[in-house]
């Protein structure tokens, strides 16, 4: 099985899932993780993705990071849906989704203190 390098961790290759942000035909955005961000977005594109891009393609990849495990990518996922649109077209402007993947595992690390 082939291995590559996250975040300074060798994985193997079916360990390897992405986040990626979208943007849909209408201008709105979506955010979703996957395996193969390319075929992720032709299954969006042929109506057969999430409910809500279905009729809103074609859509466009912004911006994609790599994770070291499914849960990395849930977690990454979740704290970008969480933001409001205007801090996502921030991410998206200026390149930034790297570094809040980083901030946002770094949060992770920390343990919560009492």
């Amino acid at each position: 099985m082939l291995k590559a390098r996250v975040l300074g961790r060798e994985v193997q290759e079916n360990e390897i899932w992405f986040v990626y942000i979208a943007r849909c035909n209408d201008g709105s955005l979506y955010t979703g993780i996957a395996r193969d961000v390319l075929l992720r977005i032709a299954a969006h594109n042929a109506g057969r993705g999430a409910r809500y891009t279905r009729g809103r393609g074609p859509l466009s990849v912004c911006a994609q990071r790599r994770c070291t495990s499914k849960g990395d990518a849930l977690r990454l996922e979740l704290a970008v849906k969480r933001l409001p649109r205007i801090d996502k077209e921030t991410l998206l402007a200026g390149r930034r989704l790297a570094a809040f993947a980083r901030r946002v595992a770094a949060a992770r690390a920390v343990p919560a203190s009492d």
